[in-house]
């Protein structure tokens, strides 16, 4: 990076920086009160579209379900050069045989769903329909614009000039280099999928080491704020969105400062992937300001930046979380549902904090411990039992943030983190759950105490 010395930004190359980036901020991040609700410009559009093409939705997705099955087994058995050849297409389709399985679950769970066929208790109106119809469909619309228009934040300079400015900030705090302030800010505002990505990317690439890697993937890839309007939506506590946030991001700090420092992440060798080794360099240069220098590399990144890549990568973007994700989500969120709706299974493993929250003062203890485990399926299965199971707002609104701040969750992050050459197992991501979940519940029942 430090070529950026010889770099001399000229007034377009700030302009392509500041417009296109500004542009995403005000669609990713500044929450808009549409009909008394307070709702995010991109999830403002994702309910617009949904409301025009609501019946044709959940068509549209076991299509795409039964489409990304189909040219993923092509892609698997056949081996075709038009995939092989292609590194999108191989990536997207040639997957493990356990994503594949996914996949394929995935696609026959939708269709059973949408044409009420095969055992009533897969596709009834509390599993299998509430993966279909409220999940997958919404999804659909929500990926469509944040993939086409999650550029914006990632190609013009932003995340290098935010990152710049937060090198001092990373290293004391949470252990980490300052480069990753752009992966966590890429989580926060875009997707926890695009934060994985950005982190195998650069731990690949030699610019983190194992213990880092680990680190940024299971801690700051965070649930994005669409996400958590998402969760708050099925709460109906939607007006309750500025103290419901700034709940999430405290909680969410404080897992960032103490996971790290505790195992298993402790415990995390610092070095570098074997095949590249060490390939960064932290100094900043002397003589400029970190403000100038941000710039500089902000505007270098934005003079890079050519519209068709831009393009290509959005498109890319919506494929990847359309064959890639979805599917999954549609897997376990019926698995998960049917567990939680014809067994005890996640009553029992939530028995443990019955008395936790009713040592806290949570009202209905009982049906809120329900919910503390059940998110590491999929993070909106608490959301959506606790809304039919829980009376009490205030309860409710813990639910709604314990569950995005629980993090690690099986059918997208916890996904793709054990599918990434990030390393870490299976059982970390477990002891990771719980540790977030017994760290972030008095924080936001605190916060929740103060706030309400």
């Amino acid at each position: 990076m430090h070529n950026g010395k010889k770099f001399i930004p000229a007034t377009s190359d700030y302009l392509t920086f500041l417009i296109p980036s500004l542009v995403g901020i005000f669609l990713f991040i500044v929450p808009v009160v549409y009909k008394g609700d307070v709702t995010l410009p991109i999830a403002f559009l994702a309910n617009w579209l949904a409301d025009q093409l609501e019946s044709a939705l959940p068509y549209i997705a076991v299509g795409i379900f039964v489409v990304a099955v189909i040219f993923s087994i092509i892609a698997k058995v056949f081996k075709p050069n038009f995939i092989c050849k292609h590194a999108f297409l191989r990536n997207l389709l040639d997957v493990g045989y356990f994503w594949l399985a996914a996949r394929i679950t995935g696609a026959i769970f939708g269709v059973m769903t949408l044409f009420e066929i095969g055992p009533k208790f897969i596709w009834s109106e509390n599993t299998g329909a509430i993966a279909l119809y409220d999940l997958s469909s919404f999804l659909l619309v929500i990926f469509l614009f944040a993939g086409l228009f999650l550029p914006l934040l990632l190609d013009f300079g932003l995340l290098e000039f935010v990152g710049t400015l937060m090198t001092k900030i990373m290293r004391p705090l949470f252990t980490l280099p300052g480069r990753s302030a752009i992966d966590c800010l890429a989580s926060w505002i875009g997707d926890g999928t695009i934060g994985v990505l950005l982190t195998s990317k650069q731990y690949e690439e030699g610019y983190y080491t194992k213990r880092e890697a680990a680190v940024i993937g299971t801690t700051f890839s965070l649930v994005s704020i669409t996400f958590s309007i998402v969760v708050l939506g099925y709460v109906e506590l939607t007006h309750l969105f500025f103290p419901y946030y700034l709940t999430i991001v405290v909680a969410g700090l404080v897992c960032a400062i103490v996971c790290p420092r505790i195992p298993p992440l402790s415990r995390k060798p610092d070095t570098y992937y074997e095949s590249v080794g060490k390939q960064v360099d932290e100094t900043l240069p002397s003589g400029i300001s970190v403000w100038k220098w941000g710039l500089n590399l902000a505007a270098q990144r934005a003079r890079q930046s050519k519209s068709a890549h831009v393009i290509t990568s959005g498109v890319q973007n919506v494929l990847d979380m359309w064959v890639g994700v979805i599917p999954v989500v549609m897997t376990i969120a019926t698995l998960a549902n049917v567990v939680a709706e014809h067994t005890s299974f996640f009553a029992y493993l939530g028995a443990p904090f019955v008395p936790i929250l009713t040592a806290l003062q949570v009202p209905e203890a009982a049906a809120a411990a329900q919910t503390m485990v059940i998110g590491f399926a999929d993070m909106l299965l608490p959301a959506v039992i606790g809304n039919e199971i829980i009376e009490s707002e205030f309860t409710k609104f813990i639910v709604a943030c314990v569950s995005v701040t629980q993090l690690i969750y099986m059918s997208e992050v916890g996904a793709l983190l054990l599918s990434s050459k990030i390393p870490v197992k299976f059982l970390d991501l477990v002891i990771i759950f719980f540790e977030r979940t017994i760290i972030t519940l008095p924080v936001i029942v605190f916060m929740a105490n103060l706030l309400l």
